[in-house]
């Protein structure tokens, strides 16, 4: 095996460690954030709260199966993809370090290759978050969903393989600014921690910032601009991540209710203005601090 295919290999097994780790961790929050995204107005409190009362705390863990088995191979293909991509483009400055844009466009193109999977993972994994098995409000207390493939089979009866993908479009523009934002600020982050005697860590980090490079930073400092890097990538993306859960989440047939991505921002901004883009950005937040804390730490353990 050569360097290069050992190294590629390297990322792809450090990226899925990584993911894995993002779905034990925040899929509680997961289930309640998409809940406030398709639901009327309510507070996380709430729904936190009907879901704990009407269906038990396994609920919370309600449509993990997709995400555990497709997050491993989102972020591997996250991490392997910016690895070459990013190797490339520093060949094209003669061995010097990424420029800040530089890194933001490698790891945004990355997020581009990854929607191929997490386009469809999420749509099935936010429809079982969806349907209820009690009476909670505003959710349907019919299933017709019994797990992934019923949901599978469910989606391309109606739609066929090309329903697999509904929301695509804003899936691709959330993927590329967060995976942008997740590298360039993360790597940025770090650049500023490193100690100046570890010099050739700070360079690796600014023209590579999912290699190897932080052991020069404590852990702790690692989990803080994990946690950092989450905070801006939803503040700088999270209109995308509500219409493509709203256009996710809708119905078939006589039932959708949204017909095109513009029929969706037009509906929300006529029934709840800018903020109706917003809905559960804070619990988005509370998600990621754990979330890409816990994340970094793991994937820098190498």
């Amino acid at each position: 095996m050569s360097e290069k295919t050992a190294s590629t290999a390297k990322e792809f097994m450090v990226g899925a460690a990584g993911g894995i780790t993002q779905v034990i961790i925040g899929q509680p929050f997961d289930i309640v954030k998409v809940r406030m995204q398709v639901q009327a107005n309510r507070s996380a409190v709430q729904v936190a709260r009907d879901i704990w009362k009407h269906e038990g705390a396994l609920a919370f863990y309600k449509g993990t199966l997709p995400p555990l088995i497709g997050v491993g191979a989102c972020i591997s293909i996250v991490y392997s993809t910016n690895h070459t991509i990013s190797h490339s483009l520093q060949s094209l400055n003669n061995g010097q370090p990424l420029t800040t844009p530089q890194t933001f466009l490698s790891g945004g193109l990355a997020g581009l290759a990854n929607s191929l999977i997490s386009g469809p993972t999420e749509h099935i994994r936010i429809r079982l978050q969806t349907q209820s098995q009690g009476p909670s409000p505003n959710i349907t207390s019919t299933q017709p969903y019994n797990g992934v493939l019923s949901c599978i089979r469910h989606i391309t009866a109606h739609s066929g393989i090309p329903g697999l993908y509904r929301g695509q479009v804003p899936t691709m523009l959330r993927e590329f600014g967060s995976y942008g934002v997740w590298f360039s600020v993360y790597g940025y982050l770090v650049s500023r921690l490193t100690p100046p005697s570890s010099s050739s860590s700070a360079t690796t980090h600014q023209t590579q910032p999912d290699t190897a490079g932080a052991s020069a930073v404590p852990k702790w400092k690692t989990a803080t601009c994990g946690a950092i890097t989450g905070v801006v990538l939803w503040a700088a993306n999270y209109p995308f991540d509500v219409v493509k859960s709203k256009m996710q989440a809708d119905g078939f047939g006589a039932e959708q209710r949204y017909k095109s991505m513009r029929d969706v921002v037009r509906q929300t901004w006529r029934g709840h203005g800018v903020g109706g883009f917003w809905r559960g950005v804070g619990t988005a937040m509370g998600r990621a601090v754990p979330v890409c804390g816990g994340t970094f730490v793991v994937v820098e353990m190498r």
